[in-house]
């Protein structure tokens, strides 16, 4: 195990340092972290990691991603034991440190950043026993899985800004006057009435984010059978499926709404199943939608994927990422007069 991580890192550690050598939000000298994105490495003891927190843990970073359609976990877990701890392991990009001691009265749980490697989070978790440790972890799954998870979504974010589509940047902002950052293979782009999509258009997996608006007539736009009956007639429109007649729908009994606040403003988080009538096509979908007050309407940057027998987990995650990146009328008029 120790001799797999250590490859892992060194390669990974090679190629981010020459690829981060544009990137000026990089500290000089210091190591990119290594690993893959929402990889976690645990370090932990035979005791600590086979007892009570261990387990805890295993069922916090192992909890499947709402909103698949197959179970997917949150997160890739590795495990070294502390003896394997030292100056390559701690480049992890994501880590897991037990302190399990009575040194201390009760439990804790320290949250850290850019410790030993540029854009790295550790998690230090801080008990007097495993039990103590176990029921400490239980309570703060969600801080925990929020943690990483922001994390990763932070990493795409800064890597996006320096590698993206500009073309694709472009028509959003002449015909929603709006910016979004995505990934560079998607390439390929079809423009509808107040709709765009990209789509890397890939043979094995497709992976795809779209734009479209429509007027802040009601409040009835973020309740639940609102958005799916406008999610759905923007999708019959603008992507057909490969049979005549087949369109995309929603799949109506699986799809979660959450608000959110993102940046100090209101956004619509969707999360469910998209599938082609008439045809065997499927897949997850993540969505944000987002008031327009300049324009009186509402901005959806949505990401989906089609990827048969493969996981899909990360593939959305990495287009989700570019969700956080849109930038509204009223964001760039700010910027413009600040500048």
């Amino acid at each position: 195990m120790k001799k797999l991580i250590f490859a892992t890192v060194i390669l990974a550690s090679i190629m981010m340092a020459c690829d981060s050598r544009r990137r000026s939000d990089k500290p000089f000298m210091v190591p990119s972290s290594a690993g893959n994105p929402y990889e976690v490495m645990v370090v932990a003891e035979d005791s600590i990691w086979d007892g009570p927190a261990g387990k805890a843990l295993r069922k916090v970073l192992n909890a499947p991603l709402p909103m698949l359609p197959q179970d997917e976990p949150m997160f890739h877990v590795t495990r070294i034991s502390p003896d394997h701890y030292d100056r390559i392991t701690n480049l992890f990009r994501n880590i897991i440190v037990f302190h399990i001691t009575d040194d201390y009265r009760e439990p804790k749980i320290k949250f850290e950043r850019d410790v030993h490697s540029y854009q790295q989070a550790i998690v230090s978790v801080n008990a007097p026993d495993s039990h103590s440790a176990a029921e400490y972890i239980a309570a703060n799954t969600e801080s925990l899985q929020r943690f990483f998870t922001t994390e990763e979504i932070n990493r795409q974010i800064k890597n996006i800004k320096y590698n993206y589509n500009t073309k694709f940047n472009d028509s959003v902002k002449k015909y929603f006057g709006c910016e979004i950052m995505v990934p560079p293979d998607i390439m390929k782009m079809k423009i509808g009435k107040d709709f765009i999509w990209g789509s890397n258009d890939g043979l094995a997996t497709i992976q795809n984010i779209c734009v479209y608006s429509y007027p802040f007539a009601t409040q009835e736009v973020f309740e639940k059978q609102g958005f799916i009956n406008l999610r759905n007639d923007f999708m019959k429109k603008n992507i057909p499926g490969y049979n005549p007649g087949s369109v995309m729908e929603t799949t109506e009994d699986i799809v979660k709404l959450t608000n959110r606040n993102i940046n100090g403003r209101f956004v619509q988080e969707a999360r469910g199943l998209w599938d082609m009538t008439d045809d065997a096509m499927g897949g997850p979908f993540v969505s944000h939608s987002l008031v327009d007050s300049v324009n009186n309407r509402v901005v959806v940057v949505e990401a989906f994927v089609y990827a048969p027998s493969k996981m899909k987990r990360s593939m959305l995650r990495r287009l989700e990422a570019s969700l956080y990146t849109i930038k509204l009328p009223a964001d760039l008029q700010n910027k413009k007069e600040n500048n």
